[in-house]
């Protein structure tokens, strides 16, 4: 049984504690990517609890069409397969309704793929995602939705929200009927709703008052980060959060920068992902408190520094830049793990720091701070 319990505000900016079937979750979160059920970059489950890491965000599309749902189901689920013991949330594919636009076709029933692996013709709509992803039996699951583009025409876009509010409601009552069956492997799996609407905040506002009268354990507000501006993004949350609900938790999905996530943090989300901390660190971009560094800069040759002073993660701990820019330049496996590791573990330490700063009262002197250090650009 979920619960979320809302221990303290500052401002909007919300501290919160999030009770699952596969252990309790603190607010503000970040959710580290694995979208194969794996970190990319060689970084395994046991690295994630040195890593600080609460959540684990696996996609059901990707796990779908390799190595298949049923495989996963048949030896326990995806806690079992990956051997992760705390909350996993699985994506419902609708992302790639969006991403894999050149593959598919939407209709009334779901949408019809071709799989970006072998061409092979693939169904997908609301019951199919609930399916799949009660086979893998995450502690989350989201609703399967449609992804508009932010740009899109006003008209493509009230279409795509109603149709995902008519999939909301097919997403609810087969999780229902899936969690009432004996041999479902996670029977407390929680399903969250998406907030669409591109950038019209009246159809935004809308869609969030309708999908909050369905009483789901949590929201999310997708449709972000695909195209607009900054500025736009933070707008729409300052729309749309006021109406969902505050007993329950809102997911910002696929955001973002350590900037971005501190502006939706003032604006009251709870949950965040995105591949960039991992993405970055295979490709020597590293997240520090003073700006982001790129170790393949000759600067850092001879850098016997860690990648950031005082860091308590594996790579600060052990190696230099030098050595690090090392392995990248000669594309050792060794120099993309490091540079995941060091990057997820700033993630997650800065929403220890984040929560930390909300509970004491100091969340706008905390985030001013560090936007002023990030404006650096690195050392």
């Amino acid at each position: 049984m979920s619960m979320y319990e809302l221990l303290k505000k500052d401002g909007k900016a919300r501290r919160g504690r999030f009770t699952t079937v596969h252990g309790v979750i603190e607010t503000p979160v970040f959710m580290n990517v694995g979208t194969a059920a794996a970190i990319k970059g060689a970084v395994s489950t046991v690295d994630l609890k040195e890593l600080k890491t609460q959540v684990e965000l696996s996609n059901t599309y990707h796990l779908h069409v390799r190595p298949g749902d049923d495989l996963i189901r048949r030896l326990g689920g995806l806690h079992r397969f990956m051997n992760w013991d705390k909350p996993i949330l699985t994506d419902s594919g609708g992302f790639q309704v969006f991403s894999l636009a050149d593959l598919r076709k939407i209709k009334e029933e779901g949408v019809f793929f071709h799989s970006h692996i072998d061409g092979k013709k693939i169904f997908m709509g609301p019951e199919e995602s609930m399916r799949i992803q009660s086979n893998l039996a995450s502690t989350i699951a989201m609703a399967f939705d449609e992804c508009p583009p932010a740009l899109a025409e006003r008209s493509y876009v009230e279409q795509s929200v109603a149709r995902t509010y008519r999939w909301l409601v097919r997403c609810r009552d087969e999780m229902e009927r899936l969690n009432s069956m004996e041999d479902t492997i996670n029977r407390d799996q929680l399903l969250f709703g998406i907030n669409q609407g591109a950038i019209y905040e009246d159809i935004r506002i809308d869609h969030a008052e309708r999908i909050a009268e369905l009483d789901l354990p949590g929201y999310a507000i997708g449709g972000l980060a695909v195209g607009e501006s900054h500025e736009e993004m933070y707008h729409i949350l300052d729309c749309v959060v006021p109406h969902l609900p505050e007993n329950k938790p809102i997911y910002l999905m696929g955001v973002g920068t350590p900037a971005n996530i501190l502006e939706a943090v003032e604006r009251g989300v709870d949950f965040f992902d995105c591949v960039y901390p991992s993405r970055n660190g295979r490709h020597g971009h590293m997240y520090t408190n003073h700006g982001k560094i790129n170790l393949f800069n000759e600067k850092y040759r001879e850098d016997s520094r860690p990648i950031e002073e005082g860091c308590g993660c594996p790579a600060c701990r052990n190696y230099s830049r030098a050595y690090i820019r090392h392995l990248l330049k000669a594309k050792e496996m060794l120099g993309y793990r490091l540079g995941v590791l060091h990057n997820l573990y700033f993630y997650n330490t800065m929403m220890e720091e984040i929560r930390q700063s909300i509970e004491d009262g100091r969340f706008q002197s905390y985030k001013k701070a560090k936007l002023e250090g990030f404006s650096e650009q690195g050392q």
